[in-house]
């Protein structure tokens, strides 16, 4: 595979032993037909990365040695940059609005509550709370009563990680949701340069993360959506290194003909064992650590469980077996579910440690003297699952009518986004130097051209998926429906579009492969090649334009009220 173009992956397609052709190919052949050539089918399960290219350094006046050694740090060198970037627009002016934005009046002040108590506490209301909490000298008037809150612990680690650092102040409590948003951005990149086997279109999909508005809004607020994301993203790139890894001990374990080329061998692929396979425990860990920031990284964790079941099957299927269905479950199912289900749940025991070592938490000794069949197991464990019954019974009955609220079926071509903050300046006040008034909003917003152009982007996926069983477009597909297609279920419940940040790495990917497809198949003349440059080129720039374009929107910044109009493409932005 080329670094250009989304090509068919073969390591879907039937192992097909090589022989030589009979009498009835040769007369194909007279009809046109050729037949398949021999191919090494350790390529086909773990095809290569191509050697980087060296033209465009040569020419920027390097040495043949030193184009080299730059062209080799690229996949490296080329992430890392693209990061840099992320970060930087990220990290500015982050505490400079000196505010608890949206729902950071509650996750802010947890994390706080965590930091102090091992549990979250309770507050005075948020009218008075809040000012207390932004007031010089500040006053913090928690309680050490445990509050009943609606999602599981980590995310608010994650934020108080922050806080502990910096202080209970915006810049404190922004903090470690923006450093995630960076290193997501980095993540993105070398996750899409394996999944594609190529650093341009890696880089290209971590840039696109790195102008998309819900993610890079979502980096600049303590909510939890975005530690999701964050550690949902790792548990698929560990499943990429874990699926690389496997299939190579398949390859390396096949039979080598006398031509030096690997053939399917039926022994191999029913028998072989995979070893341990710690990438798939650290991707384990990665989902019961999502889980644990909210409930809707459990769906994550079973839509995961079955895309690296179907990874396997592929593997010995391409390597040989006969029964690939039943190799996979004597030799890999077991340990894959060992490997994943009791790591996250252990994971996410492993959080509510605070909670476990505390006396006053919210329904901490809730099972404490009490019987029933139940009674064997240990009182903390009935006592957090009773906790986590009634968060259930809260977050599937809640019904309270929000202006913001949206159906998931309008995420997608951003339908109803989310205003985190607004403020309408008088002239003369916060910069307004109009007359007709100013507006200050932070909205979370995607990108309108990156998403509308995803939307395209899944159907053709759709299309490599189903009529090309290209693995890769099922891999996206499958983490795009595994943060998506669980809000369908809760359509009557107060949802938001923010909630979709967690697929958004995966609508860059689809972005980037289309953009491959658009850069034109391997064999392509010159001129096709340069019309799909620019195409592609095009559309990369018209991109990073709009996100430039809705860049105050994004950021809070004061702008004429004509200019915030002029931004409201839809009426339902407004």
């Amino acid at each position: 595979m080329t670094s250009s173009h989304a090509t068919r992956s073969p390591d879907l397609d039937d192992a097909r032993p090589a022989t030589q052709p009979g009498a009835w190919q040769e007369r194909l052949r007279l009809f046109g037909h050729v037949g398949q050539p021999r191919t090494d089918v350790r390529l086909r399960l773990v095809p290569p990365f191509p050697e980087p290219g060296t033209r465009v350094w040569r020419f920027l006046g390097l040495g043949p040695a030193a184009a080299d050694r730059v062209a080799k740090a690229m996949g490296w060198l080329g992430p890392v940059l693209v990061a840099v970037l992320a970060g930087s627009i990220r990290f500015w002016h982050l505490g400079q609005r000196r505010k608890l934005v949206f729902d950071e009046t509650y996750y802010a002040k947890d994390a706080w509550a965590l930091l102090r108590l091992g549990y979250e506490g309770t507050w005075p209301d948020r009218k008075i709370a809040d000012p207390q909490v932004l007031a010089h000298p500040q006053v913090i008037p928690l309680s050490d009563t445990g509050a009943f809150v609606a999602h599981p612990p980590m995310g608010k680690w994650v934020i108080a990680l922050g806080e502990w650092m910096f202080g209970l102040d915006p810049f404190g409590w922004r903090f470690m949701t923006a450093l995630l948003g960076t290193l997501s951005v980095l993540m993105l990149c070398r996750i899409g340069r394996r999944l594609f086997r190529s650093t341009v279109l890696g880089c290209l999909a971590g840039a696109l993360m790195a102008v998309d508005g819900l993610h890079f809004v979502m980096s600049r607020s303590a909510l939890l959506d975005l530690v999701v994301m964050f550690f949902v993203l790792a548990a698929f790139g560990c499943l990429l290194v874990d699926r690389d890894r496997t299939r190579a001990r398949l390859a390396a374990a096949l039979p080598v003909g006398a031509d030096g080329l690997a053939l399917p061998d039926r022994e191999t692929g029913d028998r072989t064992g995979t070893g341990l396979r710690p990438w798939r425990l650290a991707a384990g860990c990665f989902l019961g650590l999502a889980a644990s920031s909210k409930w809707n990284g459990l769906y994550v964790l079973a839509f995961f469980m079955v895309l690296t079941l179907l990874w396997d099957v592929g593997a010995r299927r391409v390597a040989g077996a006969r029964r690939p269905w039943r190799a996979v479950l004597r030799k890999d199912l077991g340990w894959s579910v060992l490997s994943v289900l009791p790591v996250a749940v252990v994971t996410y025991l492993v959080t509510w440690t605070g909670w476990f070592l505390s006396d006053d938490g919210y329904g901490r000794h809730w099972a404490d003297g009490r019987g029933g069949p139940w009674s064997w197991i240990p009182a903390p464990l009935r006592s957090l699952a009773h906790y986590e019954y009634l968060v259930y019974e809260f977050n599937v009955g809640l019904h309270s009518p929000h202006p913001y609220q949206s159906n998931p079926w309008s995420w997608l071509v951003l339908g109803r986004p989310v205003a985190f903050d607004y403020v309408a300046p008088k002239p003369g006040q916060n910069g307004c130097h109009t007359g007709a008034g100013c507006s200050q909003e932070i909205l979370a917003l995607g990108t309108p051209l990156l998403w509308w152009t995803a939307c395209a982007a899944l159907v053709y996926l759709l299309y490599r998926w189903a009529l090309r069983r290209d693995w890769r477009a099922g891999a996206v597909l499958c983490a795009v429906a595994a943060g998506y297609l669980p809000w369908f279920l809760y359509q009557d419940r107060t949802i938001f579009s923010f909630y979709a940040v967690v697929f958004v790495p995966y609508l860059c990917l689809a972005v980037a492969m289309l953009v491959g497809a658009l850069l034109g198949p391997p064999g392509a003349d010159r001129g096709r090649r340069a019309v799909g440059a620019v195409a592609a080129g095009v559309l990369v720039l018209l991109i990073a334009w709009n996100f430039i374009y809705f860049f105050p929107l994004y950021t809070g910044q004061t702008i004429p009220y004509s200019s915030w109009t002029g931004r409201m493409w839809l009426d339902t932005w407004v």
